[in-house]
């Protein structure tokens, strides 16, 4: 009892955090997406623009492990055919040509964080050119699991960046309508009032369609990362509004404004902290969010589109059903984002109950 009357409230928040095991095991899967993600050059096998036309929708290669002449990586070759009828090209497992593979092996250049030239890959075939699809391959023969990295980087970095902006506009429009109330609070609170009442999907669409179609994958990754932070700020200007409203009635505020302190002071030095857990409960929450507004937009196809890689970007090809027959794997992507969606609202959950520390 006495550790726990002495420590500071983050000590008290990480300490209720660790009881929540679920929250604990989903906040190591995030933070391990979000290493993949920004490091996924060397974790995948291939480029994400590698194409073999030879094994278009080329199945999934089973990685084994065999011990004749000392333990080996390897995974069966293909033997290919095509049906007399319908002309389509049909994969088998040929387990009489086996493809070693081998850690930290040679294949594409590239440069890891943009910087650093490199051109080892965590696993991959040992002679390069050799056909390696962990996860099956796509309609113009791209490995589905080089791609499915790769398009992590956007999709959650989408998450990332959008809730940033959201949480500048939330708590500058939220801070100020909480705190100084009146005419501000009318104004902002009925603007907040005007964005929410407009259906999301229909907004998400007609601004989406606004973005040029010349544009190139940077700049609308750019326009659609501030269309979701430019919708998404309303319920985080809420939290914060009651907040500010709860708070500066507090003796601390009332001693910081006889002391002669500015009201910019008395927002970030003793109000804003006196909120953190809130904030970080309600962005974490948040980020799910807007990964599946960036994946709902580039699969109907107004959102990111080739070159660029993202979760939305492949569910497009899982919309044909006769595809989808052949080449069920094209839906892994989904599976992606169901799980990362799902860890972090688990870590938001656990978050949410941590933020009272001296809750039972």
């Amino acid at each position: 009892m006495a550790e726990v009357s002495f420590a500071s409230p983050r000590q008290l928040m990480w300490w209720r955090f660790r009881k929540h095991r679920l929250a604990v095991v989903c906040m190591v899967v995030v933070g391990l997406a979000y290493v993949g993600a920004a490091t996924c050059e060397f974790w995948a096998p291939t480029t994400q623009s590698a194409y073999h036309s030879t094994y278009a929708y080329a199945p999934p290669q089973q990685v084994r492990v065999g011990f004749e002449g000392g333990p080996r990586l390897y995974v069966d070759g293909y033997r290919s055919s095509a049906d007399p009828k319908t002309m389509e090209r049909r994969f088998t497992v040929d387990e009489s040509k086996p493809i070693a593979l081998r850690f930290f092996a040679k294949g594409a250049s590239y440069k890891l964080f943009g910087l650093i030239p490199f051109d080892r890959h965590f696993l991959g075939p040992v002679r390069a050119g050799e056909p390696f699809y962990p996860l099956g391959g796509d309609a113009q023969g791209r490995d589905l699991a080089s791609r499915l990295l790769y398009g992590a980087r956007i999709s959650l970095s989408v998450g990332l960046f959008g809730v940033v902006v959201a949480l500048v506009l939330g708590v500058c429009l939220g801070g100020v309508s909480g705190y100084f109330g009146g005419a501000p609070d009318t104004v902002i609170q009925r603007g907040i009032e005007f964005i929410m009442s407009i259906p999301t999907l229909p907004l998400w669409l007609g601004l989406a369609a606004a973005v040029p179609p010349g544009w190139g994958p940077v700049q609308t990754y750019l326009a659609i990362t501030l269309i979701l932070s430019l919708i998404g700020w309303t319920g985080l200007a809420r939290v914060i509004r009651g907040k500010f409203l709860e708070l500066r009635t507090e003796d601390y505020v009332l001693a910081a404004e006889l002391d002669g302190a500015g009201r910019g002071r008395i927002i970030v030095r003793h109000l804003l902290p006196g909120m953190t857990s809130y904030i970080i409960t309600t962005l974490t929450l948040a980020v799910p969010s807007v990964i599946l507004a960036e994946t709902a937009l580039s699969f109907l196809g107004l959102g990111l589109v080739p070159p660029a890689v993202s979760w939305g970007v492949l569910l497009q090809d899982a919309q044909n059903i006769r595809v989808l027959a052949s080449a069920p794997w094209l839906l892994l992507p989904g599976a992606a984002v169901i799980v990362t969606v799902m860890a972090l609202n688990f870590v938001g959950d656990g978050l949410r109950d941590a933020a009272d520390p001296y809750g039972s």
